[in-house]
């Protein structure tokens, strides 16, 4: 009776689920890791992540029955690109006072559009560094419910400094206030509790705005704005609480203090001097350079509403800052690909990487920016970053060698996030 009660059991259990399997094939492979092409590589991915990457001469690996194959002959594979500064629910079409002419509904709207702009530009993870509403844990959401495209995000929620900072809303009078009261955060004890409430609500990541900035109204870049308690207290909450810490700081003071503090990344660094490169190297902090998107803010930025002010305070750090990464990267300081997207149009961020080279990078040193250093600074090795066992299954494809000309990633042909085709410009119907 045992038995047949057992056979009964085995015959109504639900059948395991057959494992989603793919076989990706190319001409070449860029390896960050070894820092080498690998020729016609053969990766297997299994369940969204890679089980078996192979070159030539390698051994064959063995083939999921039933696989599905996305072969790109002619093409070279990299990871799939992380950007470390990204602004999902910003336009850079809608500055200044502009902003006052839609309502605070529209910012998490334009987030879709935009996700699916950086996903298609060859990025398949992004670190989001501020959003009011937690509109970029709401976006994170989405994607991951397969609502709509988009990449694999860190989301840091709402962005914080001092009152009247950078971070606070100072291009209003007294007479009109946010419903959510003040936005400067004051006291130790106070940006202990923001750090704690950001994680609560889904913040992955948190991003303290330690000087003063370019896009924002009555601050000066090169002034530190949040006190060194302060600083210190964001970060010991926050890597208690297992999340990293990002730093806006240009000026160099803050700079210091930021690293000293224990930060994990430094965005811009566009006034950092010799000491605080110093710092930098000696305590591994990573620096996060946007130096590309002045182009775009100088060419555009009044026409889309950027006040005078700003954009002067653009024009006063630009070259500093081009000059300063040169600086670091020579002096050995660890270094990601940060754009700044939503400054500049999110599908463009890609264009930073011949900035990056023009300023002192090999084209692989570029690459590895945004793959493998970023991955290590996000610490998230284990799932991006790299075409290795073990990780998501997240590449890109272009046709030409970006190690020979890294403006190949201007524009990627094909994306692949967790072994699925999601962008392929190779196919697209004319218009």
């Amino acid at each position: 009776m045992r038995s047949i009660v057992a056979a009964l059991i085995l015959l109504l259990a639900p059948a395991p689920a057959l494992a989603d399997s793919v076989v990706i094939t190319a001409d070449r492979m860029v390896d960050v890791l070894a820092g080498r092409i690998v020729e016609e590589p053969v990766i297997v991915v299994t369940d969204g992540r890679i089980v078996a990457v192979v070159g030539r001469g390698g051994a064959q690996p063995i083939m999921p029955e039933g696989a599905r194959r996305i072969d790109l002959p002619g093409m070279t594979l990299l990871p799939g690109l992380i950007d470390m500064h990204v602004h999902l629910t910003s336009s850079p079409f809608i500055r200044g006072y502009r902003r006052l002419e839609v309502t605070d509904s529209f910012w998490p709207t334009i987030g879709v559009p935009n996700a699916r702009a950086m996903l298609e530009a060859g990025f398949t993870t992004i670190r989001n560094v501020g959003s009011a509403n937690y509109a970029d844990v709401g976006l994170r959401q989405g994607i991951e419910r397969g609502l709509y495209p988009g990449p694999r995000i860190i989301p840091a929620g709402p962005s914080f400094g001092p009152t009247g900072g950078h971070c606070d809303t100072n291009d209003l009078p007294p007479s009109l206030t946010f419903r959510d009261g003040e936005r400067g955060v004051n006291g130790v004890e106070a940006v202990r509790l923001r750090v704690r409430l950001n994680r609560r609500y889904g913040a992955q990541a948190i991003k303290l705005c330690v000087t003063g900035g370019v896009f924002s109204a009555n601050t000066s870049p090169g002034a530190q704005q949040m006190s060194d308690a302060e600083i210190a207290a964001a970060v010991e909450e926050a890597h208690m609480l297992g999340m990293r810490v990002a730093a806006h700081a240009h000026g160099a003071a803050g700079i210091r203090a930021a690293i000293r503090a224990g930060v994990d990344t430094i965005e811009h660094a566009s006034l950092v001097d010799a000491d605080g490169i110093r710092l930098a190297r000696e305590r591994g902090t990573w620096f996060s350079m946007d130096i590309f998107n002045t182009e775009y803010t100088q060419a555009e930025g009044a026409r889309n509403g950027v006040p005078e002010e700003n954009l002067q305070k653009d024009r006063d750090v630009a070259q500093a800052q081009r000059d300063n990464f040169r600086a670091a990267h020579r002096a050995g300081v660890r270094m990601v690909f940060g754009s700044d997207a939503g400054v500049m149009p999110h599908g463009t961020a890609g264009g930073q990487f011949r900035y990056m080279v023009q300023y002192g990078m090999t084209p692989l040193e570029a690459i590895q920016a945004a793959t493998r250093n970023a991955a290590q600074a996000l610490g998230r090795e284990a799932d991006v970053g790299a075409i290795a066992v073990g990780r998501f299954a997240d590449l890109i494809a272009v046709d030409g060698d970006p190690l020979a000309d890294v403006r190949q990633l201007e524009s990627v042909d094909v994306v692949i996030k967790g072994g699925a085709l999601v962008s392929d410009r190779r196919a697209a119907p004319p218009r």
